[in-house]
C-alpha cells in the first residue's frame, strides 16, 4: 500500500499570516496521523520560518513519523540531528519567507552533499532526495549513495494538456530509472485529487505520496478524516 505524507507548512504560513498563536501544528500532526496519514512532514530553513524550532519540537514530541524537508546546509543538519526524525528529504530552500521549496541541485552543492547525507546516514537517519523528474537526477541520487527519492511534480501544475502529457512521460521514464536501481520512489509538490491519478498511472511503482495545502484545504471544508480518506482512497 502506498504511503501518505502530510506537509504541514501551509498551516505555518497561516499562522504567520494571520499573527496569531494558532493553529496548533502538533495537534494537527497528531490528529492526522490518527486519521490514517502515514508520516506529516515539515520543511525547515535556515531562518525558521514558518516553521520554528518550537514548531519542530512539539511535531516530534506529537507525531510517530516525522519528516524534515531541508537544504542540506550545515545548520539544518543540527536541527535534524537533534530532532531525529524518521526520515530527512534533501531539497532547495524556498524563497526568503516562503514554504514553498523545489528540487536539489546536485550541481549547486557539489561535493558539499556527500558529507552530509554520510553524516545523516551514520545518525541512523533515513536520507532521501527531491529531485525533478529527469534521467539524470535519478542517476545523480543514485551516485550520492541515497536510497530514496521523491519527484518533484510541482512543475507539472497548470500546463497546457500537451506540455503536460510530455512532462508525464518524463515521469514515467525518471521512476522507471529509479526503480531499476532500486530506489525508493515518492512522488510531491502541488498534487491535488484532480491530479494524483494521472500521476499514479503515468507511474504506478510510485511508493509514497507526499500532500500539502490540498488536503489541508479541503480538511478546512470537509474535516481532517474526510479529507485523508478521500486522499488515502486515491492512492490504492
Amino acid at each position: 500500500m502506498r504511503q501518505l505524507i502530510l506537509s504541514l507548512d501551509a498551516l505555518a504560513a497561516l499562522r504567520d499570516a494571520t499573527e496569531g498563536s494558532e493553529p496548533d501544528l502538533a495537534a494537527a500532526a497528531t490528529l492526522a496521523e490518527l486519521v490514517g496519514a502515514d508520516a506529516v512532514r515539515l520543511g525547515v530553513t535556515e531562518e525558521m520560518r514558518p516553521v520554528r524550532e518550537t514548531d519542530v519540537r512539539g511535531v516530534r514530541r506529537a507525531a510517530s513519523h516525522l519528516e524534515l524537508r531541508m537544504a542540506p546546509a550545515p545548520s539544518l543538519v543540527k536541527v535534524a540531528l537533534e530532532t531525529r526524525p524518521e526520515r530527512v528529504l534533501l531539497a532547495s530552500e524556498g524563497r526568503k519567507g516562503r514554504v514553498t521549496s523545489g528540487p536539489l541541485d546536485f550541481r549547486a552543492w557539489g561535493s558539499a552533499l556527500p558529507p552530509v547525507v554520510r553524516t545523516l546516514q551514520e545518525a541512523g537517519l533515513e536520507v532521501a532526495v527531491l529531485i525533478s523528474p529527469e534521467l539524470e537526477s535519478v542517476k545523480a541520487a543514485h551516485g550520492a549513495d541515497l536510497a530514496a527519492l521523491e519527484l518533484y511534480t510541482g512543475a507539472l501544475a497548470d500546463l497546457p494538456e500537451e506540455e503536460r502529457r510530455a512532462g508525464l512521460e518524463r515521469l514515467t521514464d525518471a521512476a522507471r530509472l529509479a526503480a531499476k536501481l532500486r530506489l525508493s520512489v515518492g512522488i510531491g509538490g502541488a498534487l491535488d485529487l484532480p491530479s494524483l491519478d494521472g500521476v499514479l498511472v503515468a507511474a504506478p511503482v510510485i511508493q509514497r505520496v507526499a500532500v500539502g495545502r490540498s488536503l489541508l484545504s479541503r480538511a478546512i471544508l470537509l474535516g481532517m478524516d474526510r479529507a485523508v480518506r478521500d486522499f488515502r482512497e486515491r492512492l490504492g
